[in-house]
Order: structure tokens, then sequence, then C-alpha cells
């Protein structure tokens, strides 16, 4: 099993040819409601990448909250640690442009509820072959779930997003830590991806720094270093590119393969994700994965 402990959100997209300057007003060509949040994304693309999945997390009492939770469940995740809470369901509102580029804003809603794992979510957290983490859950929340699974042994995956300053208690709590190269430069102070590697290994065990069109870098402190290239492709929606490669990777890991093979996994069905609109909606099945694969 692997655990999510995260947020939910519902996307509000929208589609423009440029991203409008502070000011400015442009027309768009197209607007989606879509089930997301970094949590829930990761989740959905770990359900459809094979895993064996639960959900641990807060959606409002809206009608958000139940699509939320219907969505989570059609993909076949465990939503019992899914709580439901008086008030809205957290949104992202998110800008895509014509280069499959993306802005978002985040309002956290029910997200923002969440103080820490509850008894229930302590328990499967133990159970778990990984613990997923994001940054969309208040920090202390996140910190107490990061712990709990320190306790019970279960490998912690933390994505470093949004970017903001990590506490100690969090790192010394993290297995393999997920930032991209500009979360990686926040996190660092470092520019080049290389130096920036080299610089989070000294907080955390492993770390994989993704670039985007220039693939992704993987590090441990045993010294093993890789780059695993993108798989190239015409981008049409980058927003759940990240999330589609932590989830996949969770999975590559749980199934024992070794680094380079669990990173062409993730950066496969990430490209898959890419050349779809939408973030949920965009993630690949297994059976697609392995068909790009062979």
């Amino acid at each position: 099993m692997i655990s999510v402990f995260g947020s939910a959100n519902m996307d509000l997209v929208a589609y423009v040819s440029h991203a409008p300057h502070l000011g400015e007003t442009v027309t768009g060509r197209a607007f989606r409601t879509i089930p997301g949040g970094k949590g829930a994304n990761q989740a959905i693309a770990a359900a459809r990448a094979g895993g064996d999945v639960a959900f641990l997390g807060a959606v409002g009492d809206d009608g958000f909250g139940a699509q939320m939770r219907a969505t989570l469940t059609d993909a076949g995740i465990d939503v019992k640690g899914l709580r439901e809470v008086p008030g809205p369901s957290g949104i992202a509102h998110i800008v895509v442009d014509d280069d499959g580029g993306n802005s978002i804003i985040v309002v956290p809603g029910a997200n923002g509820t969440v103080t820490g794992p509850s008894g229930d979510d302590l328990a499967m957290i133990a159970g778990s072959q990984a613990l997923l983490l994001q940054l969309e859950l208040p920090m202390a929340a996140v910190i107490g779930a990061a712990q709990a699974a320190q306790v019970s042994g279960a490998p912690v995956i933390l994505t470093p997003a949004p970017s903001q300053p990590l506490p100690a208690e969090l790192l010394d709590a993290v297995t393999l830590l997920v930032p991209n190269e500009h979360e990686a430069a926040d996190l660092t102070g470092l520019t080049d991806p290389d130096a920036a590697l080299a610089e989070l290994l000294t907080l955390v065990p492993e770390a994989v720094i993704t670039l985007g069109a220039k693939g992704a870098l993987y590090g441990s402190r045993d010294g093993e270093r890789l780059r695993v290239p993108a798989v190239p492709v015409k981008a049409v929606d980058t927003t759940a590119a990240g999330d589609t490669f932590v989830g996949a990777l969770a999975v590559a890991r749980a199934e024992g393969l070794p680094p380079g093979e669990a990173l062409h996994f993730a950066s496969t069905a990430a490209s898959i994700a890419v050349r779809r609109e939408g973030a949920s909606t965009s993630m690949p099945t297994r059976a697609e994965i392995d068909e790009a694969l062979a």
C-alpha cells in the first residue's frame, strides 16, 4: 500500500494563448473544472500506474468535495482517510498557455483544516510501503505524517511544492526528496542542478531533481548518480507532469525496480501526461506506460 497524505483541490482551468500580465485581460479558448490538488494527483497517478493506494486528507461539504471523493474512488483509491469538513473544498485557479506552460493560484479551503494525521491515518501510514507528501497542507501536519512514517519505517517521498523552507524535523524524516529545478534552487541557493543535487544529499539520503524537457537527475548518499533523459514529446499541458512522475516513481520503487529503471518508468508516465490537457484526467494507465516502454 502506498499512502498519500496531501491536498485535494478542484482545478479551475482556463486555456489561453498567453497568460495575462498584471492589469491585462485576455480571452480564453476553453475552461474546465478538473479534480486535482498535488496530493490527489499523486494518488491518482500512482493508482493508474498500478499501485495499491490510500488517500488521507480533507474536502469540504460542497459539490467539489463530493466530486473529488467520487474521482478518487473511481480510480480505485482507498478513501476511508478522506475527511469531510464544514465549508468549501480547496481550489486551484490554473492558466495554461498554448505552449503548455502554466501559472497556478491555490486556495486551501478544507486542506487548511488538516492539522495532523488522525489515529486511523497513523495506522494506515504504519502499514505503508511508502508515504507521499507535498506542501499544500499545513506544515505541522506534513511533519506529523513524516515523523509517523519514520517511526514505522515507511519510506517518505516528499515533493517540496509549493516551494518554501523545509524545517529540520521534516528533512530528518524524508527518505527521497523530489524537487523540480526551481524548487531545488530555492532550497539550496544553487542554480546548477548538479551542485544543487550534491547539496540536497547533505539533507536527505536520496534526491531526484526533475528538469522538464531535460530529464531528471538522481543521487544518493552512497555515491550513485544518474541522469535520465526525458522522453521527447510535444507538450500540451504540463500541469500534472511532476505529480505523475512522483506517483509513478513511488509505484516503481514499491515494485523493487532499481533507480535507473524506476526513473525511466516515471519519465515515461510523465511524457504521456503532458500530451493531454488537465491534471488527473491526463495521467496514464499502467497499460499505457508499459506500451510506451515497449
